[in-house]
């Protein structure tokens, strides 16, 4: 049996990747369920049942503006020009209707969710995978009798990246299926030319390689530690001091773009193929109503060039302190 045939199977046999991808199943589904119940299509008796509601508004709110308007003209003096007088733009149906998912302009959301939710989950695999071989011993084991050990170590990240790829493809397939069924019978599908989904296609391409970024990291990061605990060490750290705290003193300091220096905002500018910050703090440019705020533009290609570079920096470091340090 090969060596990446061995680890591919170590992986997918353990207990705790089986039991998380389950996990994170429940999640997607219970995602999925939640939209479809909280969406209903635009049938003729919903609008009719909207138009109703807002007619039933409007006329109460007539009759209060009248009778507002009558208390202000008993009293002598009383300016009452500016007693509110209620128009049926004011009412429009469509604020009555419930939720439809329109899959054109909201699928990309829940794309963004998925790719969100395996990540995250890529994460915490890749960590405790090679984290429960340094700490069991297996790892010593396994260079005994293979004794290459960037061949080993390059052989399981190569194993764990082509398992969360056939999982993130697989899921997103599926994800994409329901939610086309959601928007069918809980929506529309109108607008899904070939160029949107292409756009579609592209943007879970991108999602794949956020979710390949995130498992190699806590690879990565495991692999430095040599124990899981070290990865998800870093991670809480990185969430607490360089989101909530970092973010709270920049914020104090009035710092231009301080988005910028925040891990999700790259994530999204990934994404959504760009991310517009806005200096709040900085005198608008312009005069009168043209007078706006200056901004920024993160762009996919700046976003996958930071995410490219930590994941360089930690792979390299990663497969350096294997070929350097002691195996004890």
């Amino acid at each position: 049996m090969s060596l990446y045939t061995a680890e591919t199977r170590r992986l997918t046999k353990r207990r705790f990747t089986r039991f998380f991808v389950i996990g994170v199943v429940v999640v997607l589904a219970a995602i999925a369920v939640g939209m479809f119940f909280t969406h209903e299509k635009s049938t003729p008796q919903v609008v009719a049942a909207a138009q109703a509601k807002a007619d039933r508004e409007f006329q109460q709110a007539t009759v209060q503006a009248d009778a507002e308007r009558k208390a202000c003209a008993s009293q002598p003096g009383a300016d009452c020009t500016n007693v509110w007088t209620p128009t049926r733009e004011e009412y429009r149906a469509e604020w009555y209707m419930p939720p439809t998912f329109d899959f054109r302009k909201q699928f990309g959301d829940m794309v963004t969710t998925l790719a969100a939710i395996l990540a995250m989950g890529a994460f915490v695999i890749g960590a405790s995978y090679v984290g429960a071989e340094w700490s069991s011993g297996g790892m010593m084991n396994l260079l005994l009798w293979r004794p290459q050990r960037l061949k080993v170590l390059s052989t399981k990240l190569s194993a764990l990246l082509v398992v969360l790829t056939g999982v993130t493809v697989v899921l997103s397939a599926v994800w994409t299926g329901i939610f086309a069924l959601v928007a069918n019978l809980r929506g529309t599908l109108a607008g899904m030319t070939s160029g949107a989904w292409q756009s579609i296609l592209l943007m879970e391409l991108r999602g794949l390689v956020l979710v390949l970024f995130a498992g190699a990291l806590g690879f990565a990061l495991a692999s430095l530690g040599r124990h899981t605990a070290v990865a998800m060490g870093v991670a809480i750290g990185v969430i607490v001091l360089f989101q909530f705290g970092l973010g709270t003193v920049l914020s104090l300091a009035q710092v231009k773009y301080m988005e910028a220096y925040l891990i999700p905002v790259w994530g999204m500018a990934w994404m959504n193929k760009s991310v517009e910050l806005t200096d709040y703090n900085a005198p608008c440019v312009g005069a009168g109503d043209s007078c706006v705020q200056p901004t920024l533009t993160l762009t996919w290609p700046m976003a996958g060039g930071v995410l490219a570079t930590v994941l360089v920096l930690g792979v390299g470091l990663a497969m350096w302190t294997m070929r350097s340090r002691d195996i004890t």
